[in-house]
């Protein structure tokens, strides 16, 4: 059995949900040009690509990759942060039963990582419960920031308490990277704003002391965890040479909480990847492959066969153990 945590998808059944909603809760599809499109609270926030609905297509895509199941979460655009908290959460409530539906008709191919909404941390601590407790669901997908908030923003400590005592996985996404430039060139929103975002977020919680305070958190970053393997000895190095700024949250060095995470091997370099396994270790690296995004990796499992050194116990824990190691701790009652 192979788990594929990191792959991203938009529940056909949503779109019907949306269209009997008719805006209320402030989502709505339109479609010009014969392309559909997502507005969220009256803005466009992309197209709908087709594969993100295409159930077959991705199945097919699974196959040929050798994955057994995926853990499909939200297309990173449709958190939906800007939205009112009574809206955010009738759109959450909308996603996560269609997406919980969509698990129902594959369950042996399929698990849910649900939305919740943010922007309404009761809100969004509520229907996290709800999705893990009556939905089945094994967590949630967030963002970097929230509407312009970062991660250590106080407001939000009713959904980290709800996470650890859930002991769910929160894999933790880049979005609206790079703040202040609005047209990067070269793609760098993507090629290095997307790994620098998750950095900068993760960066937040550690030193915030939220890591330390909540011990049962089961983090995952994507990417590899963007920069933060391999910029941890700087982030220890900080750690000493600026106690007044930073050691009044941690009473051990930021290392130690890296370890603590979990970080998909979306890293695009065996070499790369295999830095990751050996500072984390394998049982904290899980397979990703970004599906269906082009600067994912489409076939994860060749890709972690490319690692020197890598042991067949080392590949049967970030194929399948970890994650099976993961949904076991879930606690739904």
């Amino acid at each position: 059995m192979t788990y594929d945590v990191h792959a991203h998808g938009v529940p056909p059944g949503l779109l019907d949900a949306l269209a009997r909603d008719d805006g209320q809760c402030g989502v709505r599809v339109a479609e010009e040009a014969g392309t559909r499109r997502i507005e969220v609270a009256g803005r466009p926030v992309g197209g709908l690509r087709t594969d993100l609905l295409d159930t077959p297509a991705r199945l097919a895509a699974m196959d040929r990759a050798g994955v057994d199941t995926q853990l499909i979460s939200t297309w990173i655009g449709l958190t939906a942060y800007t939205l009112p908290a009574g809206q955010g959460l009738c759109y959450a409530r909308l996603f996560n039963d269609a997406l919980a539906a969509l698990v129902a008709e594959h369950p042996d191919r399929f698990a849910g990582l649900a939305t919740v909404p943010l922007q309404a941390p009761p809100q969004a601590a509520d229907e996290l419960r709800r999705a893990v407790t009556e939905l089945g669901m094994a967590g949630v997908e967030i963002a970097t920031t929230v509407d312009g908030r970062e991660l250590d923003d106080p407001d939000l400590e009713p959904f980290w308490v709800t996470a650890a005592e859930l002991r769910c996985l929160v894999l933790i996404h880049p979005d609206q990277v790079l703040p202040g430039r609005s047209r990067p060139r070269y793609v760098l929103n993507n090629f290095v704003g997307n790994a620098a975002e998750t950095t900068i977020a993760v960066t937040h919680l550690l030193f915030a002391g939220i890591l330390e305070r909540h011990p049962d958190l089961r983090l995952c970053l994507v990417h590899g965890g963007g920069y933060l393997p391999w910029q941890a000895g700087r982030l220890d190095h900080g750690w000493h040479a600026e106690p007044r700024l930073t050691e009044r949250h941690l009473t051990r060095p930021p290392s130690a909480y890296l370890r603590r995470l979990y970080y998909d091997t979306v890293t695009h370099s065996a070499a790369a990847l295999r830095f990751l396994i050996d500072f984390a270790g394998a049982q904290r690296v899980v397979l990703g492959s970004d599906y269906p995004f082009e600067m994912g990796d489409h076939m994860p499992v060749a890709s972690l066969d490319t690692v020197p050194g890598l042991s067949a116990e080392d590949r049967q824990l970030i194929c399948e153990g970890n994650v099976r190691r993961l949904l076991s701790e879930i606690r739904r009652g």
